[in-house]
């Protein structure tokens, strides 16, 4: 049996131009809902730095209007017609063109593709799915992606930058669990402790990285993971030693890279980039099921919050303005 669909639905609506749009929360009608073979009954969503974007408008984020937000969900599943989901199974969708170009999780029903899905993994429930969202499947992607590499634990460090945003928090309890020395790059001191208590063996100013410098600095780094880009991101290339990896997997603070091939010629760094909106099937259920398993799940009420879907638009501000520490959990019930 599949439970009866409501009339209407709450969501967090833009609408408008892409150039010049507004959210607010409405009741929308349930015939609204996109196509898809799964009506999900969902239960929590997360704040990320593109749902800030979207929100504020500050970047054309969203391509398709009107348009559910929301690039992250969780819930349980109310109808399906695919052989490969029940009605009652619990499930998450992360990126997938959420709140980009399908309606997304700032909503209490969200209808999408059976392909889109992944059933949530055993040991994990459906906060600590919203609790990692995007940035958990992008952090495990980047740790996939060195290993992949051969990058191993040793002497030298693993330097994670952004390391208080959701993506480098989860990436700093990653590699902690993994036995890796991590640096944890921020320029917020107030997050010292919390880094530390994350795993981070050594912080790094990020001030440290924002300058322009030789071609070829002495070798410091095993490894990164970089949530920032522009001269950041051109920072850790010239300072990663031999053979060593960059995973790419945000533009924060640049989306351009000015560097030189010398690191890549003669040391041979790797540049890994790293797709978190839409990696290949088997590549993200095998990221969920190591997510599942890790003991980075045991930290996660250090690493998120929760919060109402009615208090959304005043803390997507403040986290483009560097003040959220780790991850928001929505609860789009509230």
């Amino acid at each position: 049996m599949t439970a009866p669909a409501r009339d209407t639905f709450r969501a967090l609506l833009a609408e408008g131009q892409r150039d010049r749009y507004t959210t607010a929360l409405k009741e929308v009608p349930a015939s609204a809902l996109p196509p898809g073979e799964l009506l999900i009954e969902v239960v929590y969503s997360s704040l990320n730095y593109k749902d800030a974007l979207a929100i504020t408008a500050r970047r054309p984020v969203i391509r398709l209007l009107p348009m559910v937000c929301g690039i992250d969900l969780a819930g349980r599943v109310l109808e399906s017609t695919s052989p490969d989901f029940s009605a009652g199974d619990e499930v998450l969708v992360v990126g997938e063109g959420l709140g980009e170009t399908r309606w997304g999780g700032y909503a209490t029903r969200a209808r999408v593709p059976a392909e889109a899905a992944v059933r949530l993994p055993a040991r994990m429930n459906l906060m600590q799915a919203m609790a990692l969202g995007t940035a958990g499947l992008t952090g495990m992607l980047s740790l996939l992606a060195l290993e992949h590499h051969g990058i191993v634990p040793g002497d030298r460090e693993v330097i994670v930058t952004g390391a208080a945003g959701g993506v480098g928090s989860v990436s700093v309890a990653l590699l902690a669990g993994h036995g890796f020395k991590v640096a944890a790059s921020t320029g917020r001191p107030e997050v010292h402790d919390y880094l530390r208590e994350l795993g981070a063996t050594a912080i790094v100013a990020r001030e440290d990285l924002a300058h322009t410098g030789p071609p070829l600095a002495p070798e410091r780094w095993a490894a990164a993971i970089d949530t920032v880009g522009g001269q950041t991101l051109a920072s850790l290339i010239a300072s990663t030693a031999a053979y060593g990896a960059i995973a790419a997997c945000g533009l924060a603070g640049a989306a351009e890279l000015s560097t030189t091939l010398y690191p890549f010629i003669l040391r041979n760094v790797a540049l890994l980039g790293i797709n978190s909106v839409r990696p290949p099937k088997p590549l993200r259920f095998l990221a969920w099921e190591r997510l599942a398993r890790e003991p980075l799940l045991g930290k996660l009420q250090t690493i998120a919050t929760i919060e109402p879907l009615s208090g959304i638009k005043p803390l997507a501000e403040r986290l483009l303005e560097g003040q959220v520490r780790g991850r928001i959990v929505v609860d789009v019930n509230a």
